[in-house]
Protein backbone atom coordinates (compact mmCIF):
# COMPACT_ATOMS: atom_id res chain seq x y z
CA UNK A 1 0.00 0.00 0.00
CA UNK A 2 1.68 3.52 -0.80
CA UNK A 3 0.01 7.09 -0.85
CA UNK A 4 1.29 9.40 -3.73
CA UNK A 5 0.14 12.74 -2.46
CA UNK A 6 -0.74 14.84 -5.93
CA UNK A 7 -2.24 18.67 -6.83
CA UNK A 8 -4.15 19.61 -9.23
CA UNK A 9 -4.20 23.39 -9.62
CA UNK A 10 -3.70 25.38 -7.07
CA UNK A 11 -6.30 28.95 -5.57
CA UNK A 12 -4.99 32.50 -3.89
CA UNK A 13 -5.93 33.65 -1.04
CA UNK A 14 -4.53 35.60 2.27
CA UNK A 15 -2.30 34.26 4.49
CA UNK A 16 -3.64 35.71 7.12
CA UNK A 17 -7.23 34.70 6.61
CA UNK A 18 -5.69 30.81 6.73
CA UNK A 19 -3.55 31.12 9.83
CA UNK A 20 -4.38 33.88 12.15
CA UNK A 21 -1.19 35.96 12.76
CA UNK A 22 0.24 35.53 9.39
CA UNK A 23 0.95 38.48 7.02
CA UNK A 24 -1.91 40.01 4.73
CA UNK A 25 -0.26 38.67 1.33
CA UNK A 26 -1.69 36.55 -1.37
CA UNK A 27 -0.47 33.05 -1.37
CA UNK A 28 -0.97 29.98 -3.55
CA UNK A 29 -2.21 26.97 -2.06
CA UNK A 30 -2.42 23.64 -3.84
CA UNK A 31 -5.41 21.61 -4.22
CA UNK A 32 -4.49 18.32 -3.22
CA UNK A 33 -5.88 15.18 -3.97
CA UNK A 34 -4.08 11.63 -3.70
CA UNK A 35 -3.55 8.73 -5.43
CA UNK A 36 -3.59 4.89 -3.03
CA UNK A 37 -2.05 2.61 -4.86
CA UNK A 38 -4.57 -0.21 -3.14
CA UNK A 39 -3.81 -4.07 -3.74
CA UNK A 40 -7.00 -3.97 -5.76
CA UNK A 41 -6.41 -1.13 -8.12
CA UNK A 42 -5.75 2.34 -7.89
CA UNK A 43 -7.59 4.69 -5.60
CA UNK A 44 -8.02 8.40 -5.29
CA UNK A 45 -9.30 10.60 -2.82
CA UNK A 46 -10.15 13.46 -4.18
CA UNK A 47 -9.53 14.71 -7.50
CA UNK A 48 -8.66 18.87 -7.37
CA UNK A 49 -9.85 21.29 -10.15
CA UNK A 50 -10.84 20.17 -13.27
CA UNK A 51 -11.17 22.12 -16.58
CA UNK A 52 -14.66 22.87 -16.19
CA UNK A 53 -14.17 24.81 -12.90
CA UNK A 54 -12.22 27.81 -14.20
CA UNK A 55 -14.95 27.69 -17.36
CA UNK A 56 -17.94 27.73 -14.52
CA UNK A 57 -16.19 30.76 -12.42
CA UNK A 58 -16.33 32.73 -15.88
CA UNK A 59 -19.78 33.19 -15.45
CA UNK A 60 -22.37 33.89 -12.85
CA UNK A 61 -22.87 32.78 -9.84
CA UNK A 62 -19.37 31.03 -10.49
CA UNK A 63 -17.70 34.63 -10.73
CA UNK A 64 -18.24 34.70 -7.45
CA UNK A 65 -16.35 32.05 -6.37
CA UNK A 66 -13.36 32.84 -8.48
CA UNK A 67 -13.55 36.51 -7.46
CA UNK A 68 -12.85 35.04 -3.75
CA UNK A 69 -11.00 32.25 -4.51
CA UNK A 70 -9.02 32.94 -7.52
CA UNK A 71 -8.05 29.65 -9.00
CA UNK A 72 -5.22 28.79 -11.53
CA UNK A 73 -4.93 25.17 -12.96
CA UNK A 74 -2.39 24.41 -15.56
CA UNK A 75 -2.85 22.51 -19.02
CA UNK A 76 -1.92 19.06 -18.36
CA UNK A 77 -2.23 19.62 -14.90
CA UNK A 78 -5.49 17.82 -14.44
CA UNK A 79 -6.09 14.51 -11.85
CA UNK A 80 -6.91 12.44 -15.10
CA UNK A 81 -3.87 14.16 -16.69
CA UNK A 82 -1.33 12.95 -13.75
CA UNK A 83 -2.82 9.75 -13.98
CA UNK A 84 -2.00 9.55 -17.85
CA UNK A 85 1.55 10.66 -17.20
CA UNK A 86 1.77 7.83 -14.51
CA UNK A 87 0.63 5.35 -17.15
CA UNK A 88 -2.87 4.53 -15.41
CA UNK A 89 -5.49 4.05 -17.15
CA UNK A 90 -8.10 6.37 -15.77
CA UNK A 91 -11.10 3.36 -16.60
CA UNK A 92 -8.78 1.88 -14.33
CA UNK A 93 -9.78 3.56 -11.05
CA UNK A 94 -12.62 1.97 -10.31
CA UNK A 95 -12.96 3.77 -6.65
CA UNK A 96 -13.06 7.78 -5.54
CA UNK A 97 -13.24 8.51 -2.08
CA UNK A 98 -14.77 12.42 -1.54
CA UNK A 99 -13.65 13.69 1.18
CA UNK A 100 -16.13 16.56 0.96
CA UNK A 101 -17.81 18.55 -2.25
CA UNK A 102 -16.33 21.95 -2.27
CA UNK A 103 -15.17 22.30 -6.04
CA UNK A 104 -11.44 22.19 -5.11
CA UNK A 105 -11.84 18.42 -4.20
CA UNK A 106 -14.79 17.37 -7.04
CA UNK A 107 -13.27 19.51 -9.79
CA UNK A 108 -12.35 16.18 -11.96
CA UNK A 109 -14.96 13.89 -11.71
CA UNK A 110 -16.30 13.37 -14.41
CA UNK A 111 -13.31 12.32 -15.83
CA UNK A 112 -13.33 8.96 -14.34
CA UNK A 113 -16.00 7.25 -15.97
CA UNK A 114 -15.34 3.90 -14.26
CA UNK A 115 -15.38 4.93 -10.55
CA UNK A 116 -17.76 4.65 -7.94
CA UNK A 117 -17.66 7.77 -5.00
CA UNK A 118 -17.31 6.51 -1.72
CA UNK A 119 -18.11 9.38 0.77
CA UNK A 120 -20.41 10.23 4.75
CA UNK A 121 -24.05 9.74 4.12
CA UNK A 122 -24.23 13.33 5.38
CA UNK A 123 -22.06 14.90 2.72
CA UNK A 124 -24.99 15.17 -0.35
CA UNK A 125 -28.37 15.62 1.62
CA UNK A 126 -27.33 19.27 3.28
CA UNK A 127 -25.94 20.73 -0.34
CA UNK A 128 -28.05 18.22 -3.18
CA UNK A 129 -30.75 21.09 -3.88
CA UNK A 130 -29.08 24.14 -3.61
CA UNK A 131 -28.78 26.13 -6.72
CA UNK A 132 -26.85 29.49 -7.95
CA UNK A 133 -26.25 31.17 -5.19
CA UNK A 134 -26.69 29.20 -2.23
CA UNK A 135 -24.61 26.34 -4.02
CA UNK A 136 -21.42 29.24 -4.08
CA UNK A 137 -22.33 30.22 -0.75
CA UNK A 138 -21.52 26.81 0.21
CA UNK A 139 -18.61 26.12 -1.93
CA UNK A 140 -20.59 23.73 -4.32
CA UNK A 141 -20.73 23.65 -8.11
CA UNK A 142 -23.15 21.23 -8.35
CA UNK A 143 -22.55 21.37 -12.35
CA UNK A 144 -18.77 19.70 -11.44
CA UNK A 145 -20.90 16.25 -10.62
CA UNK A 146 -21.76 13.88 -13.14
CA UNK A 147 -24.92 13.26 -14.13
CA UNK A 148 -25.20 9.75 -12.76
CA UNK A 149 -23.60 10.92 -9.58
CA UNK A 150 -26.08 9.27 -7.03
CA UNK A 151 -26.13 6.42 -9.22
CA UNK A 152 -22.45 5.99 -8.27
CA UNK A 153 -22.33 6.76 -5.30
CA UNK A 154 -22.25 4.55 -1.76
CA UNK A 155 -21.99 5.84 2.02
CA UNK A 156 -18.95 4.81 3.38
CA UNK A 157 -19.99 1.89 6.27
CA UNK A 158 -19.14 3.51 9.49
CA UNK A 159 -19.26 1.51 12.49
CA UNK A 160 -17.54 1.44 16.53
CA UNK A 161 -13.89 2.22 15.65
CA UNK A 162 -11.17 0.39 17.41
CA UNK A 163 -9.75 1.64 19.90
CA UNK A 164 -6.10 2.48 18.34
CA UNK A 165 -8.52 5.68 16.63
CA UNK A 166 -9.71 7.04 19.71
CA UNK A 167 -11.08 9.48 19.84
CA UNK A 168 -13.11 8.94 17.22
CA UNK A 169 -16.29 6.72 17.56
CA UNK A 170 -16.82 5.70 14.73
CA UNK A 171 -14.92 4.73 11.76
CA UNK A 172 -15.16 3.05 8.45
CA UNK A 173 -12.74 0.18 7.30
CA UNK A 174 -12.77 1.52 3.23
CA UNK A 175 -11.61 -1.85 2.11
CA UNK A 176 -12.58 -4.24 4.80
CA UNK A 177 -8.75 -5.06 5.18
CA UNK A 178 -7.56 -2.32 7.47
CA UNK A 179 -5.57 -0.63 4.87
CA UNK A 180 -7.51 2.49 4.85
CA UNK A 181 -9.86 3.76 7.62
CA UNK A 182 -12.23 6.80 7.00
CA UNK A 183 -13.06 9.10 10.48
CA UNK A 184 -15.37 11.98 10.37
CA UNK A 185 -14.21 15.40 10.83
CA UNK A 186 -17.72 17.80 9.35
CA UNK A 187 -17.55 21.32 10.33
CA UNK A 188 -15.34 22.56 7.27
CA UNK A 189 -18.20 21.18 5.02
CA UNK A 190 -21.14 18.59 5.78
CA UNK A 191 -20.03 14.93 6.31
CA UNK A 192 -16.30 15.84 5.75
CA UNK A 193 -13.98 12.56 6.08
CA UNK A 194 -10.26 12.51 6.75
CA UNK A 195 -8.07 8.57 5.85
CA UNK A 196 -5.71 6.93 7.75
CA UNK A 197 -4.08 5.07 5.71
CA UNK A 198 -1.45 1.91 6.51
CA UNK A 199 1.46 2.21 4.40
CA UNK A 200 3.42 -0.74 5.85
CA UNK A 201 3.45 -2.82 9.40
CA UNK A 202 2.04 -0.03 11.96
CA UNK A 203 4.08 0.64 15.12
CA UNK A 204 2.33 2.00 17.91
CA UNK A 205 3.60 5.40 17.55
CA UNK A 206 2.02 6.03 14.12
CA UNK A 207 5.16 5.58 12.18
CA UNK A 208 3.57 3.78 9.73
CA UNK A 209 0.34 5.54 9.23
CA UNK A 210 -0.45 8.84 6.95
CA UNK A 211 -2.89 10.87 7.97
CA UNK A 212 -4.87 12.23 5.22
CA UNK A 213 -6.44 14.94 7.13
CA UNK A 214 -8.03 16.98 3.72
CA UNK A 215 -9.37 20.39 4.79
CA UNK A 216 -9.32 19.95 8.86
CA UNK A 217 -6.57 22.39 8.47
CA UNK A 218 -4.97 25.01 5.94
CA UNK A 219 -1.41 23.16 6.68
CA UNK A 220 0.53 21.22 8.50
CA UNK A 221 2.01 23.17 11.27
CA UNK A 222 -1.49 24.67 11.58
CA UNK A 223 -3.08 21.04 12.48
CA UNK A 224 0.08 19.57 14.49
CA UNK A 225 0.67 23.19 16.85
CA UNK A 226 -3.92 23.91 17.16
CA UNK A 227 -3.45 27.13 14.77
CA UNK A 228 -6.54 28.96 14.10
CA UNK A 229 -7.75 30.71 10.93
CA UNK A 230 -8.75 34.35 11.15
CA UNK A 231 -12.48 34.81 12.03
CA UNK A 232 -13.07 36.11 9.29
CA UNK A 233 -12.15 32.80 7.40
CA UNK A 234 -14.63 30.87 9.77
CA UNK A 235 -17.43 32.55 7.69
CA UNK A 236 -17.01 30.47 5.54
CA UNK A 237 -16.76 27.11 7.15
CA UNK A 238 -20.59 25.03 7.38
CA UNK A 239 -20.58 24.33 11.20
CA UNK A 240 -18.00 26.20 13.30
CA UNK A 241 -18.17 24.24 16.56
CA UNK A 242 -18.19 21.19 14.18
CA UNK A 243 -14.87 22.04 12.72
CA UNK A 244 -13.16 23.18 15.81
CA UNK A 245 -14.29 19.72 17.37
CA UNK A 246 -13.26 17.62 14.65
CA UNK A 247 -9.83 19.56 14.03
CA UNK A 248 -9.19 18.95 18.21
CA UNK A 249 -10.01 15.02 17.97
CA UNK A 250 -7.35 14.82 14.70
CA UNK A 251 -4.75 16.38 17.10
CA UNK A 252 -5.43 14.40 19.59
CA UNK A 253 -5.10 10.68 17.48
CA UNK A 254 -1.34 12.84 16.57
CA UNK A 255 -0.50 13.44 20.16
CA UNK A 256 -0.81 9.61 20.22
CA UNK A 257 0.94 8.23 16.94
CA UNK A 258 2.94 11.01 16.44
CA UNK A 259 5.48 9.85 13.93
CA UNK A 260 2.41 9.39 11.88
CA UNK A 261 3.17 11.53 8.58
CA UNK A 262 0.51 14.08 8.06
CA UNK A 263 -0.98 15.16 5.06
CA UNK A 264 -3.39 18.26 4.37
CA UNK A 265 -5.17 19.41 0.82
CA UNK A 266 -3.67 22.60 0.84
CA UNK A 267 0.13 22.17 1.70
CA UNK A 268 3.01 20.70 0.60
CA UNK A 269 2.95 16.69 2.26
CA UNK A 270 4.80 16.39 5.18
CA UNK A 271 7.79 13.75 4.81
CA UNK A 272 8.07 10.74 6.45
CA UNK A 273 11.28 10.74 9.33
CA UNK A 274 14.28 8.74 7.62
CA UNK A 275 13.38 5.50 9.73
CA UNK A 276 10.13 5.63 8.44
CA UNK A 277 10.37 5.89 4.57
CA UNK A 278 10.23 2.45 3.93
CA UNK A 279 6.77 2.16 1.89
CA UNK A 280 4.81 -1.26 1.58
CA UNK A 281 4.00 -2.11 -1.59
Amino acid sequence: MRVIPLAAGECLNLAALTQRGAAWRVQAYPAGFALLLHPSGPVLLDTGYGPQVPRLMRRWPGVLYGLITPVRLAAGGTAAAQLARLRLDIRSVKTVIVSHLHADHVGDLRAFPAARFLLDGAAYPPLRGLRGLRAVRRAFLPELLPPDFEARTDALPFAPAPAWLAPFAEAADVFEDGSVWAVRVPGHAPGMIALVVREAAAGEDGSEWTLLATDAAWSVRALREGGEVHPLAQNAFFDVQQERRSRQQLQAWLARHPRARVIVSHDIPEDRVPEARNLGA
